[in-house]
């Protein structure tokens, strides 16, 4: 069904494009490099005899802080990494944790032949890892007529896609994993998922979801005095954090904020919108509120507030650990999907999540059973649950021991991928030139 798919795509890329270009201009950052994704690849030197070259991909900041450890091992193995990603604020991250340890970094192709093909041309690679839910059609079948691996880490299959793979048919399976070496599965639960849309057996392993192995660097108790004024909290205050939070969800935690101070309780809000383009909506809430409020791109915060807005890029791990009760976004109708509540959890914060969640189904039941979390079904439920943890210092305390708990039983991901990944790297021997796909 190739051939289809290289017929329909045009057509599709300028029916979306329209919408996509708005979508990029809101949130900045995409003008620079952008032939990138025509196929103008960054300079790239020689292929050098007997080191293989590996093209990474990860699509946005979560899954760029997520792959750094395998960037590690694949460059302790010998392998010289190409670094690819999807987004403007993925870019940035990648370009501040990794631009030293790659050979280049650059944005992924549309999933076009013309521009496809001309990429891989280009970058010559003997090993293509892909980060979760990365599997672009076009992109696979190029690796399949170089006869070059590929490798999805960390995979995963959101409720949604794979509700939607198994209504498509064999057909939509067939282009999305026929160029997969190895699914390298996050969870048991998506290792069946790719075996039932016909991934064969020996081509799924189940190693774990690599973002429980994060190594997240804690705040000394000096840098957390400093970041609590920069914030505009002052000391005794308990902090509420909305962790990357979408539209109605700010709302309902204000209103938390203001139901916990009418029990007494002094608390402060820290808001960290899912994106950051947003800020002129929250904005409009917050004056609405009544409530003092800082937006953290203007700066530190002129004096103490009652809400602070972290409307900036790659600090969500630090913010977090000033948190006392941590509610995770995109959870609460009419959302789906949720917001990753791995980091949060691995820093021992006690947790409230939506009920939906599908995105980290499996890791939010697993986190509620071990009584590190709490669902709440809707925003009343919500406002109710923050009054009762704030209200309660040792129920929060046994939360969160058990996320600490939980977040230590998940390890063991990290060396399971980077094994599956050495043993393709052992299989290719680089070669100077590879043919071209047609």
């Amino acid at each position: 069904m190739l051939w289809a798919y290289r017929l329909v795509f045009p057509g599709l890329l300028a029916l979306t494009s329209p919408y996509y270009l708005w979508r990029m201009r809101r949130r900045g950052g995409y003008g620079r490099h952008f032939s990138h994704r025509f196929g103008a690849t960054p300079p790239l030197p020689p292929k050098s005899p007997g080191v293989p070259r590996v093209w990474l991909h990860a699509v946005s900041v979560g899954e760029m802080l997520a792959i750094g450890p395998v960037l590690a091992g694949l460059r302790e193995a010998g392998a010289e990494v190409y670094l690819t990603t999807t987004t403007s604020t993925g870019y940035a991250r990648a370009r501040e944790l990794y631009r030293p340890q790659v050979l280049a970094l650059g944005y992924f192709p549309v999933d076009w032949w013309p521009f496809s093909r001309r990429t891989w041309a280009r970058v010559e690679p003997d090993l293509v890892v892909l980060a979760e839910s990365e599997r672009w059609p076009e992109h696979l079948a190029q690796a399949r007529a170089r006869q070059v691996p590929v490798v999805c880490v960390n995979a995963r299959l959101s409720d949604r896609s794979h509700r939607r793979m198994l209504r498509l048919g064999p057909w939509i399976a067939g282009l999305l994993f026929d160029g997969v070496s190895r699914v390298l599965a996050a969870s048991a639960q998506d290792a069946e998922r790719f075996k039932a849309l016909g991934v064969p057996a020996d081509r799924v392993t189940l190693t774990g979801s690599l973002k429980r192995e994060v190594d997240i660097p804690r705040l000394s108790e000096t840098e957390r005095v400093r970041l609590r004024a920069e914030l505009g909290f002052p000391p005794p205050n308990l902090v509420l954090l909305g962790s990357s939070t979408w539209p109605g969800e700010e709302a309902a935690l204000v209103q938390a904020l203001l139901a916990a101070r009418g029990r007494g309780l002094a608390v402060s809000l820290l808001l960290v919108p899912r994106h950051a383009e947003r800020r002129d909506e929250v904005r409009t809430m917050l004056e609405r509120s009544g409530l003092r409020f800082h937006f953290r791109l203007q700066g530190d915060a002129p004096g103490e507030v009652d809400v602070t807005v972290a409307d900036t890029t790659g600090e969500l791990r630090r913010l977090t650990q000033l948190a006392d009760v941590a509610f995770i976004g995109k959870s609460l109708a009419p959302h789906e999907g949720g917001q990753t509540p791995v980091e949060a959890a691995i820093l021992g914060r006690p947790l409230l999540h939506g009920p939906r969640m599908s995105n980290f189904r499996e890791i939010s039941r697993e986190l509620d059973l071990a009584g590190a979390a709490r669902e709440v079904e809707h925003s009343s439920a919500l406002i109710a649950a923050v009054t009762d943890l704030l209200g309660d210092a040792k129920r929060r305390e046994r939360m969160s021991s058990a996320a600490r708990t939980w977040g230590e039983s998940g390890r063991g991901a990290l060396e399971r991928t980077l094994t599956a990944l050495r043993e393709e790297l052992a299989r290719e021997t680089p070669l100077p030139s590879r043919p071209e796909a047609g």
